[in-house]
C-alpha cells in the first residue's frame, strides 16, 4: 500500500471561501484536530496578510503539541527586481518560524507579463532565488506552481522552465496548481506525465499508475486543484494515478469561488477505492466527525449530500431500494458507511414501501404492530404527503404515527381547543395572544399567553397548560422553524409546510405539519414535538392510561409500544 502526503489548506484557502471565517482560536482547534486525524502538513495562513494569521503562528509555536503534522507558512516569491533577503514578505515567512514554507510563483506566461508586468527571465530568477533563500534558512520548501496547467497549455516549455527553476533552487516538493479550476482529469494526467518525463521528479510508479517510474525521486510531485469545473476531486485522483504523491485540498472543499478539492472525499477515495495509505482504519472512521467539526467552527451547516460524510450519503428512500437494502445492505451502497464514520439510514415518504416502515419500526424500538398496521401507517403517510407533509425530515412525526396505531396508545395530552389573536395596540404595537385548552387524563387545563408572534404564543400557552404535569418540558427548546409555500399559485390561500427541529440538550428531533392555515400547520408540528418528547424521554413520568381513564394522580413511567 503506497503512502500519500496530505497537505491541508483549510486555514488559508478555506478562509477565502465566501461566508467562511475562522478566529485564531478556531484555527488552533482545527489544526489540532487535523493532526489527530493524521494530516502531514497544515498550512496556517499568510504571515503579514492580517493580524489573525500572525496570532495563529505565534500561538501555534507554543500551544500546539503536534504528533505528526508540520505547520506551514504560505507566501509568494520575492518582488520584481528585489533580492529575497531584502523582501519584507519573505522575511515574514522566515519570522513565522514554521518548519515548512510554501511559496507560490507564476507558471503562466500571461500572468508574468500582464499581472507581474515583468520579463519571463526575471520571473524565473524570482522563483529560483526565493526557494534557495528560504532553503538556506533551514526550512523545508513546498513550491506551488500557480496556474501551472493554464500555463502549460499556453506555453509548455516556459511552464516547465518555472518548475526547473524551483528544483534548481532546492524545492523539496513541486505542486502543480489548477488555480482557475478549469481543467478536466485527462488534462491533469497528460500534464503530469509530461512533467515527470521532462524533469524526472515524482514517485516510483504504483500498480495504479500507467506512467513509467521517473529518473529521480528526490523531489516530491504534488497537485492543488480547484473545483470551478466540478472536477476538483476527480482531478486530484487523476493526478495521483498519474504519479503525484502529495495532495492539497480543504476540508469540505471550502475555498474561493467554487471551492477547492474536497479533502474529505479525496481521502476516502484514495484509501477505500485506490488502495493508498492515508490514515489508519480507526482514523478514517473519524472522517465524518472531522468534516462536521470544521463546518461547525466555520458556522456553516454541513452539506447533507456531501459524499461519504453527508447525512444523506447513505440514506435510502425508494421502496424498491429499501427492499434490496433490507436483504443486503450493500446492494445500494458503494462502501461500508461505518468506514468513514457514517451510517445507513432509511427514509419515509410517499415513495416508501412496506420495508421502509418495518425498518423504521425496528429502528425506533417499537413492537406489537402487525403487518397490516404497518401498511395502514404507510397509506396514511402517502395520503399526508399528498396533502403537503414531508416525513423524511420529520422522523419524530413518523414514530408518533406508528405509536398511535397501537391499540394501547393514549396521548399524554389532548387538544380541546385553541385560538390565536393578533392585534395592533396604540401603546404596544402588534401583539400576539394564544389560548390553549387541553385535557391531561381527566383534568382540563385552559391557559393564555402572549408571544412575539402567534406561533410563539401557542408554544408558550401549551407549555403553561401542561408543564404542571410535565415539568420536564422546560428542557425542550426549538432549534429551527421553517415554513415552505407549497402552491404559490394559490397566493395567500396557498398550502404551507412547517418543519420544526427541537432539542432537549442531548437529543434532536424533527416534526412536520401542513395546511392552508399556517397556524394549523405550526400547531401540528409543535404539538408533535412535545408529544414525542414526553413519550421518549426516559426522565419524564408519563401517564399510562387504560381505556377506562385513571385519575391524574396515577402516574407511572413508560407507555405505548416501546
Amino acid at each position: 500500500m503506497s503512502t500519500i502526503q496530505l497537505f491541508d489548506t483549510t486555514l488559508r484557502d478555506g478562509t477565502q471561501g465566501e461566508g467562511v471565517s475562522f478566529s485564531a482560536d478556531d484555527k488552533l482547534r482545527i489544526a489540532a484536530r487535523l493532526d489527530d486525524f493524521g494530516v502531514d502538513y497544515i498550512e496556517g495562513g499568510w504571515p503579514g496578510s492580517n493580524p489573525k494569521d500572525m496570532e495563529f503562528f505565534e500561538r501555534a509555536a507554543t500551544e500546539l503539541k503536534l504528533k505528526r503534522a508540520k505547520i506551514v507558512a504560505f507566501g509568494s516569491t520575492c518582488r520584481v527586481k528585489t533580492k529575497p533577503a531584502n523582501d519584507p514578505q519573505i522575511q515574514l515567512l522566515i519570522e513565522a518560524n514554521t518548519p515548512v514554507v510554501s511559496i507560490f510563483g507564476k507558471s503562466w506566461e500571461m500572468q508574468v507579463t500582464e499581472i507581474l508586468r515583468t520579463t519571463l527571465d526575471e520571473n524565473l530568477r524570482m522563483i529560483r532565488e526565493s526557494v534557495a533563500y528560504v532553503k538556506s534558512q533551514g526550512r523545508e520548501v513546498v513550491y506551488d506552481a500557480e496556474h501551472f496547467f493554464d500555463g502549460y497549455k499556453a506555453n509548455p516549455e516556459y511552464a516547465l522552465a518555472t518548475l526547473k527553476a524551483a528544483v534548481i533552487g532546492g524545492a523539496d516538493a513541486v505542486v502543480l496548481c489548477d488555480t482557475n479550476g478549469g481543467c478536466l482529469p485527462w488534462d491533469i494526467a497528460e500534464a503530469i506525465a509530461a512533467v515527470r518525463d521532462e524533469l524526472g521528479i515524482g514517485v516510483t510508479a504504483t500498480p495504479h499508475s500507467p506512467v513509467p517510474a521517473p529518473r529521480s525521486a528526490s523531489v516530491t510531485l504534488g497537485i492543488h486543484a480547484h473545483n470551478d469545473s466540478g472536477t476538483g476531486v476527480a482531478n486530484t485522483l487523476a493526478a495521483v494515478r498519474a504519479g503525484a504523491n502529495h495532495v492539497q485540498g480543504t476540508i469540505n472543499g471550502y475555498g474561493e469561488r467554487c471551492g477547492n478539492a474536497d479533502l474529505v472525499a479525496v481521502i476516502a477515495d484514495l484509501q477505500l477505492k485506490m488502495g493508498y495509505k492515508v490514515t489508519t482504519a480507526a482514523g478514517l472512521g473519524q472522517l465524518a466527525d472531522l468534516s462536521h467539526f470544521v463546518s461547525e467552527l466555520a458556522n456553516l451547516s454541513p452539506d447533507s449530500h456531501q459524499p461519504f460524510v453527508g447525512h444523506s450519503a447513505f440514506a435510502h428512500k425508494g421502496g424498491t431500494h429499501v427492499n434490496a437494502v433490507v436483504k443486503n445492505v450493500m446492494s445500494y451502497q458503494h462502501v461500508d458507511p461505518s468506514a468513514v464514520g457514517n451510517q445507513t439510514r432509511v427514509l419515509v415518504s410517499e415513495l416508501s414501501g412496506k420495508d421502509n416502515i418495518a425498518v423504521k419500526r425496528e429502528e425506533f424500538g417499537l413492537s406489537g404492530l402487525s403487518k397490516e398496521q404497518e401498511r395502514a401507517v404507510l397509506r396514511q403517510i402517502k395520503d399526508l404527503e399528498n396533502a403537503g407533509f414531508a416525513f423524511e425530515s420529520a422522523e419524530a412525526s413518523v414514530e408518533l404515527l406508528l405509536r398511535k396505531t397501537n391499540k394501547g396508545y393514549y396521548p399524554p395530552f389532548e387538544l380541546l381547543d385553541y385560538t390565536t389573536r393578533v392585534a395592533h395596540r396604540a401603546e404596544r404595537g402588534l401583539s400576539s395572544e394564544a389560548t390553549v385548552k387541553v385535557r391531561v387524563c381527566d383534568e382540563i387545563f385552559h391557559e393564555v399567553s402572549e408571544g412575539n408572534g402567534p406561533v410563539n404564543a401557542l408554544d408558550l400557552a401549551l407549555r403553561k397548560a401542561i408543564r404542571r404535569v410535565y415539568p420536564s418540558l422546560d428542557r425542550i427548546s426549538l432549534k429551527d422553524y421553517k415554513v415552505r409555500i407549497l402552491d404559490s399559485q394559490s397566493a395567500t390561500g396557498a398550502r404551507v409546510r412547517v418543519l420544526i427541529d427541537s432539542t432537549d440538550g442531548e437529543r434532536s428531533w424533527g416534526t412536520v405539519g401542513a395546511s392552508s392555515n399556517i397556524i394549523e400547520a405550526s400547531w401540528r408540528a409543535l404539538s408533535d414535538s412535545f408529544e414525542y418528547f414526553l413519550l421518549t424521554d426516559e426522565a419524564t413520568e408519563y401517564l399510562e392510561v387504560e381505556e377506562a381513564k385513571e385519575p391524574l394522580e396515577m402516574i407511572q413511567t413508560g407507555v405505548g409500544v416501546a
